[in-house]
């Protein structure tokens, strides 16, 4: 063996074991929690309820930082260029997947640049229509919406969003043609919505629930892959039949590539914590967020959820010439 072969072998076995004494270690200061998009919403809403006990399990602050902007991708591409330490984590939702057809430009790759931690929670959506809209269940919407010369109007979040993305795909399975209106966020969709300047959009359901029964909003739907305790009488999309609407908007944790396995099991390890906690246990509920099963809660589920939905939602962004805006 010559001598720049030994070398070279040395300086990897030294690398390894700084790396393994490292991740012993870990963590020995505050960590860092991407949320890519602004406070005030979901993602920033399930970020907080996952904090404390996150830390507590971990020894060590969690400082979150919420980054706006291009549908998330400005966040996940500055949590792509962190050191692969675990002191800087991000969390992404559906986005992550569709942006990787929505923009073609950017400067990381989802499956690539990422490792995932683990799955966090899951959000039902409605199918809501405004209170004068005359069907009154799903099979008189779809007759309504099918009817000759209709183009029904749908306020969605903006474009990429879940919402968006989920109404394309649902009303491409029920063979409707619609006029898209893209609002900046949920709130401006929800508040045209209900004053009947559009005819439906994506709603949240904890958010659709008092609205539906106190007459302000119809409902029709769950976007989800079950129904929702809030408005058990609506059906979800794949019990009336559309399979390819088995979706959930979801939320998960990620790290940026070769972060070392034992800093992602300890990450993942603090998540289980914080999944289990009562107190969160109780915010998920009352937020309308289902979890995922324990089985489902490892790194290797969520990289297979994330490479999924990838797939899903690059096909429905190519086929419906979906561009940022």
């Amino acid at each position: 063996m010559n001598l720049a072969r030994m070398l070279a072998l040395a300086a990897i076995a030294c690398v390894s074991t700084i790396a393994a004494a490292s991740a012993q270690t870990y963590p020995t200061r505050p960590i860092t929690m991407i949320v890519a998009f602004p406070p005030g919403g979901a993602d920033d809403a399930t970020a907080r309820m996952i904090q404390d006990p996150m830390q507590k399990a971990l020894g060590q602050p969690i400082v979150i930082e919420n980054i706006g902007g291009a549908g998330g991708m400005i966040a996940s591409a500055k949590a792509a260029r962190a050191a692969p330490d675990g002191y800087t984590i991000l969390q992404q939702q559906d986005a992550l997947a569709a942006g990787m057809a929505l923009y073609p430009n950017r400067t990381f790759d989802a499956e690539k640049d990422f490792l995932p931690i683990g799955l966090i929670n899951t959000v039902s959506n409605t199918i809501a229509g405004r209170p004068t809209l005359p069907p009154n269940n799903f099979k008189e919407l779809l007759a309504w919406m099918k009817a000759p010369g209709r183009r029904a109007k749908i306020g969605h979040p903006g474009v990429g969003s879940f919402g968006h993305l989920a109404e394309v795909l649902a009303f491409q399975e029920m063979g409707v043609k619609v006029i898209q209106v893209p609002y900046r966020g949920a709130g401006p969709a929800l508040i045209d919505l209900m004053a009947g300047q559009v005819d439906l959009g994506p709603i949240s359901a904890v958010v659709a629930e008092p609205l539906v029964k106190s007459g302000r909003l119809k409902a029709y739907a769950i976007i989800g892959k079950k129904r929702f305790a809030g408005l058990p009488q609506l059906p979800t999309m794949i019990e009336l039949g559309y399979k390819k609407l088995n979706i959930d908007f979801w939320h998960m944790l990620l790290a940026p590539a070769g972060t070392p396995r034992p800093i992602i099991n300890k990450l993942n390890a603090a998540l289980r914590v914080a999944l289990n906690d009562p107190k969160v246990k109780k915010l998920f509920a009352d937020g309308g967020m289902d979890e995922y099963p324990s089985d489902q809660e490892t790194p290797e589920a969520a990289a297979a959820l994330l490479k999924s939905e990838i797939a899903l939602w690059g096909q429905v962004v190519r086929d419906n010439h979906i561009a940022p805006q």
